[in-house]
């Protein structure tokens, strides 16, 4: 493993460049090529070495420095870690940006966080400067002049993340918090054993997600490993890419075993190089078919942005209890807790904490500008994760439900109460209330019930759904819209959550998935 009195990732990535020079950093498939129009191939520790310099002089030239935050809308292309690293050196800190973020949802962003810079692909410059008044400029331009920036922030990226209060929450990361998610998976045993200097790790999950960006990236550098990042899953072809990037390990959403078990097995199901998966929320009644046609484990995980290596559970030891939405047993240095309504349940909320000295080590440091909820999740000195799970005879850790209001789409989080506050500006919309439905294919689905003031119909939900896609990414958009009389409301005209889930199991809606389609 790497020294690991690195301080930041920057110093992680030089100690890398130094030990493994020649090998492979990064691999861009041809279909990942193909969709960016860049050169496929493999990238050298060393090549990336130098151009992360060639970055790092032109940043200091330009006035960069401690205090400032630069967005990066980049997608998934090599270039993305090239200006993070860059950046990193300098003490600046990166705001990866969802290119599936609307005009309103990009504003709020680029005002919170206050950037001072954003770099883009071209083709986002013309919304992005819609959103806000941030100098923009491509990966390969020089980067706008910035005045002074403020006190050292020791912040290495700020990560959002869907909470139940309608914004995101900006998730503060400190340089710790990769250094640790990095030194957690590359020291990962059992199933999860990675050889130094061989792995190549394919990754189809986005880089403005922790998984890709903390673990994936940093278990690389740390191991000497090469990152295969695609521009996003591709079920036709994606045993292709496994076998001809020679990939060793793949990470997965709960979504993706779900899609490639739904083709006939075929006689090259086994021609690959993969050890092992890593991922979350694999459907129980998929997880060993899959395991015996393919032929590698698919370890199951738990955490969150604001968890980070802090507090992650893996099932990379046997039994796994496969079927069962087992994500492992705590390590020693986690310190777990269930929480429960009922002395004798045998499940509840999870709550969290590193063991040892400092219970928050590997977390988030803090909700930008949102001191109270970064105190309410940290009540008692425990951070409450809003997951429902049980706990098994050996120790182990299953996954029941979620408590957060909060649907979660295909590995996005999606909170409920930011699609009701977009479908209530709709001039045919009266009230509305937004739960997850069961789909076999996303794993939840956006379900809004709705109180209308015209007539209505399949018409008026398509023109409802179109309405939110212009307004919200469109993931985030009603699958399913179920027109009704009234909502089930407390006596303070609160949502009555858990009777919501109920109405909607009743009901026979207008299914509008077919209009939720990310944009080209």
């Amino acid at each position: 493993m790497m020294p690991n009195h690195s301080r930041t990732v920057f110093e992680v990535f030089c100690r890398a460049a130094d030990d493994y020079g020649d090998r492979p950093w990064v691999c861009v498939t041809p279909e990942t090529a193909s969709a960016y129009g860049i050169e496929s191939g493999d990238v050298s520790y060393r090549a990336a070495g130098d151009a992360v310099t060639s970055l790092r002089d032109r940043y200091a030239a330009a006035g960069y420095g401690p205090g400032h935050r630069v967005g990066l809308l980049l997608e998934n292309r090599p270039t993305f870690f090239l200006h993070w690293f860059a950046l990193n050196a300098l003490g600046v800190s990166i705001v990866p940006l969802n290119p599936d973020l609307r005009m309103i949802e990009l504003s709020y962003v680029i005002a919170h966080s206050e950037l001072v810079a954003i770099v883009a692909i071209p083709s986002r410059h013309a919304a992005l400067r819609e959103a806000g008044s941030v100098p923009i400029s491509s990966p390969d331009d020089m980067p706008a002049p910035v005045a002074p920036g403020g006190s050292a922030i020791n912040e290495a990226a700020l990560l959002y993340t869907s909470g139940t209060t309608g914004r995101p929450k900006g998730c503060v990361l400190p340089n710790s918090y990769f250094l640790a998610a990095g030194a957690w998976y590359a020291g990962l045993s059992g199933l999860g054993t990675m050889r130094f200097g061989v792995e190549r790790m394919l990754t189809p999950l986005p880089l403005f997600h922790m998984n890709a960006l903390a673990y994936s990236a940093m278990a690389m550098l740390m191991t000497g490993g090469c990152l295969i990042p695609l521009d996003r899953f591709h079920p036709r072809s994606w045993w292709a890419t496994v076998r001809d990037s020679r990939a060793s390990i793949v990470h997965y959403l709960g979504v993706m075993p779900a899609i490639l078990m739904a083709d006939a097995p075929a006689a090259t199901d086994r021609e690959h190089a993969v050890r092992f998966g890593f991922g979350a929320g694999v459907d129980g009644k998929l997880h060993a078919p899959f395991e015996d046609r393919f032929g590698f484990p698919l370890i199951e995980a738990w955490a969150m942005t604001e968890t980070g290596a802090g507090a992650v559970v893996a099932a990379n030891q046997e039994p796994r209890h496969i079927g069962t939405y087992c994500f492992g047993r705590p390590g020693p240095d986690v310190e777990c807790r269930i929480v429960t309504d009922i002395e004798t349940d045998d499940q509840g909320e999870l709550l969290v904490r590193h063991a040892g000295s400092d219970p928050r080590y590997g977390f988030f440091r803090e909700y930008l500008k949102d001191p109270d909820a970064t105190s309410e999740a940290w009540a008692d000195g425990w951070f409450h994760t809003g997951d429902v799970v049980r706990r098994g005879l050996d120790g182990s850790l299953h996954f029941v439900d979620r408590r957060k209001n909060v649907i979660r789409r295909s590995g996005e989080n999606i909170a409920a109460v930011e699609v009701e506050s977009a479908l209530r500006q709709h001039p045919a919309v009266t009230a509305v209330a937004v739960a997850p439905t069961t789909d076999p294919v996303r794993g939840e689905e956006v379900f809004a019930c709705i109180v209308t003031n015209v007539i209505p119909g399949e018409a008026l939900a398509q023109d409802i759904v179109r309405w939110c896609i212009e307004r919200l990414a469109y993931y985030k958009a009603p699958g399913f819209i179920a027109f009704v009389p009234e909502l089930p409301l407390t006596s303070t005209q609160k949502i009555q959550r858990a009777e919501l889930r109920d109405l909607i199991a009743t009901l026979t809606p207008h299914d509008t998935r077919f209009l939720k389609r990310r944009s080209a």
